[in-house]
């Protein structure tokens, strides 16, 4: 094989100097790999940028301020430092924890149907209705039967309303606005889809944080939003889950002393 002059020109300097290729820059004589562009360049294009000299042209300039940096950084003596060292330590463990739950997450994905059984278990627990309740909350039951003894004989639930534990709703005669049964407890969403409007409760109703009294002004359909609109929400909160649990199960399986 021959050579036109050029061309073993060419050939010389690329044996001569193979690193030249190999290197985005070097920095007082520290080398930057080619190679760190490129997690950069994909990052880039797939935020919608094109590949361009001046894209690279910028991403080089980012890596050679970077290293500028870090070379002071070392020459003063901060990766000796104790508290720079365990927050590196932290980094480094968070990357690792990161990419171990991304990969678990990849290996086991949440699907359509489980989005889909999500958001019909979630329709389920939040009823067909919505209430609009007034809550008197005492410590004590005998309180609370009080209450519902002066109700009965023609106080105003509004004036009662005021020696309510609930401060927050004792401001406004008792008034909670507009809920459904899974906004509230379990016994208090059983109480209200057992009243009519206008009605109070003539027992006393138990939650962990007291006893009530409760009187319901309305009721309404519940206009709940579509799979569509809160299937990306779904999404996020089931991988949540799913990275808890897995979690929980590799601390339930580790030898812990």
């Amino acid at each position: 094989m021959t050579f036109k002059p050029a061309h073993l020109l060419v050939v010389l300097l690329v044996t001569a100097f193979p690193a030249m290729a190999q290197n985005l820059a070097t920095v007082n004589g520290k080398a930057i790999p080619a190679s760190k562009a490129e997690p950069f360049v994909k990052q880039a294009l797939a935020q919608g940028q094109k590949d361009t000299p001046q894209l690279r042209a910028m991403i080089k300039d980012r890596l050679v301020g970077t290293e500028v940096l870090l070379q002071e950084a070392e020459k003063a003596g901060y990766s000796k430092n104790e508290d720079v060292k365990m927050q590196i330590e932290m980094a480094r463990q968070q990357i690792l924890i990161q990419s171990l739950m991304r990969a678990h997450v990849e290996k086991n994905p949440v699907s359509e149907a489980d989005i889909k059984a999500a958001y019909d278990k979630w329709k389920t627990q939040n009823g067909d209705n919505e209430y609009h309740p007034f809550h008197i909350l005492v410590e004590k039951e005998d309180d609370a039967k009080a209450i519902i003894s002066k109700l009965k004989g023609g106080a105003k639930f509004e004036e009662l309303a005021k020696q309510s534990k609930d401060t927050g709703s004792a401001a406004k005669g008792g008034d909670l606005d507009w809920v459904s049964q899974a906004n509230v407890p379990p016994a208090f969403a059983t109480a209200l889809a057992t009243l009519k409007k206008g009605q109070f409760t003539e027992t006393p109703v138990k939650t962990e944080v007291g006893f009530h009294v409760i009187k319901l002004d309305d009721v309404r359909p519940l206009k709940l939003p579509t799979l569509e609109e809160v299937k990306q929400q779904i999404g996020e909160s089931l991988v949540q889950e799913k990275v808890q649990a897995y979690q929980q199960s590799l601390i339930k399986k580790a030898v812990i002393k």
